[in-house]
């Protein structure tokens, strides 16, 4: 007889209540393994793969991608037990150490004892009750014991489980007859595309169930979605536009996600941290010349040395001189707390928002380490795999503001820590040297820093410690 279990949307980050869903990688009807990777879902922190801690076969889909759910709601149901075989149970008594109560044998086609979901792999609760949260929809359940409760409503695991609303009442009371598969619609199918290409498509204004994908397996790519944004790629139901019209009007997109996550942190940081922002004009040419001669160095081959790296080393060395800049604000202990190492937010600019991952003790980093640490974090920042753990507890923060052409700019701290410097864009600009004007490579930076424990000589020192470091690298030498 088909066993019926939901996989619900479980805790992934400390603090998380909901999550966007990017991505099926299954459909109903598909047969699973034990963690196998079956749903992507984006948190406000990160995005991730989720595996299920079971094997059988997929009945139902709960939610569809772009739907944001709460921690605890149903993701999709799944019949472990599609061929009549007797599935062990993983009882709370595996977990608790007590035995299993006898379940009166009259009972026999009552809803299993809800179980603990096995730990997996970086996923997974902790082991305490599992507990299911009502629809919004439906009438939350009242926890009476199956025997008491009317025959219709006991006389099948579906049912118990939150079985599919569609169904008819009369189809769900038959304890015996298997499930019949509901009939295919275009709403049932789940287009394959990756969360970049799906948010663009999403940006766009594009329906991914209505564009043909040309990728390998079928997968829509970004030139299918461009294509279809422009009228130039057939799309199934969508009405051809009149020859050389274009029609304008706005998009709404909803606040959530990086982006909420974001917002609400920078207006806390703002209307909470009382903010002065110190700026630096530097000429840049001997930091440019030693970047040159160490490109060709043996212990430099294959790495990514960039000016943000030589901002960021020096960040980290100008720090042991003035720790107010490396410290935190602690209002409830009435408290500064200073950080004896340096966990070093590098701000990333992705197709999900703004990210700050952390590069762990980058004070003890060598410069090719912090340039390695820096490179691998950007790129799994930008590729939307970032782990929540790499995003929380840094001490200083720097942006590169000048990748986009910006001279300078007045960052907002981040929450729990006491400065962010903004690395401006290197230019060709003309200088002073030894009386005479000549062109040099010059680049601006700005310091923003929380007045309540950094004065503004402590930041004018750390700033100008920062600048001197750049301008002339064999300072550092001297510290």
């Amino acid at each position: 007889m088909p066993e019926y279990k939901q996989f619900p949307l479980a805790d992934t980050a400390e603090g998380l209540t909901e999550a966007e869903i990017l991505n099926w990688l299954v459909k109903p009807g598909d047969e699973v393994t034990v963690n196998q990777i079956v749903i992507e879902v984006e948190t406000a922190k990160a995005a991730v793969e989720l595996p299920i801690p079971w094997s059988g076969v997929i009945t139902e889909l709960h939610v569809e991608p772009g739907q944001v759910v709460e921690v605890g709601s149903p993701l999709l149901t799944i019949d472990v037990d599609p061929n009549g075989a007797e599935v062990p149970q993983q009882a709370s008594s595996e977990v608790n150490g007590s035995a299993p109560a006898e379940a009166p044998a009259e009972s026999a086609a009552e809803e299993p004892a809800e179980e603990e979901m096995k730990p997996l792999v970086g996923y997974g609760s902790k082991p305490t009750e599992t507990k299911r949260r009502p629809r919004k929809d439906t009438p939350a359940r009242t926890g009476a014991p199956a025997a008491s409760a009317p025959s219709a409503a006991a006389s099948a695991p579906a049912a118990q489980a939150s079985a599919p609303a569609a169904a008819p009442a009369e189809a769900m009371s038959n304890s015996t007859a298997t499930p019949a598969s509901p009939a295919k619609s275009a709403s049932d199918y789940v287009p394959l595309a990756k969360p970049p290409v799906r948010k663009l498509a999403k940006d766009l204004g594009i329906d991914l169930r209505t564009v043909i994908g040309h990728g390998s397996g079928g997968v829509i790519t970004r030139e299918d979605v461009e294509r279809a944004a422009n009228g130039s790629a057939p799309a199934a139901e969508q009405p051809a536009a009149p020859s050389g019209v274009r029609e304008r009007g706005e998009r709404r997109v909803p606040i959530k996600g990086v982006r909420r996550m974001t917002a609400e942190a920078m207006v806390k940081s703002a209307f909470t941290a009382p903010h002065v922002t110190e700026f630096l004009t530097i000429d840049v040419t001997p930091m440019m010349e030693l970047r040159e001669e160490l490109k060709k160095h043996p212990d430099f081959a294959g790495v990514k040395l960039t000016p943000l790296t030589f901002a960021a080393k020096a960040m980290c060395m100008a720090a042991k001189r003035t720790p107010e800049v490396n410290a935190r604000w602690d209002g409830d202990a009435g408290e500064i707390v200073y950080h004896d190492y340096v966990h070093l937010g590098v701000a990333a600019a992705t197709p999900r928002g703004l990210v700050v991952p952390k590069v762990r003790d980058a004070d003890e980093l060598s410069l090719v380490e912090l340039a390695k640490a820096i490179e691998e974090l950007t790129n799994t920042a930008r590729d939307g795999k970032t782990p929540p753990e790499d995003m929380v507890n840094g001490t200083i923060t720097i942006t590169n503001v000048g990748v986009f052409g910006a001279d300078t700019g007045t960052p907002i701290i981040n929450p729990g820590e006491a400065a962010i410097l903004a690395f401006g864009a290197i230019k060709d600009m003309p200088w002073v040297v030894d009386g005479e004007i000549v062109p040099r490579k010059v680049c601006q930076l700005s310091l923003s820093f929380d007045h309540r424990l950094v004065d503004g000589q402590q930041g004018s020192q750390y700033i100008a410690d920062v600048g001197a470091l750049l301008a002339n690298p064999a300072m550092a030498i001297t510290y």
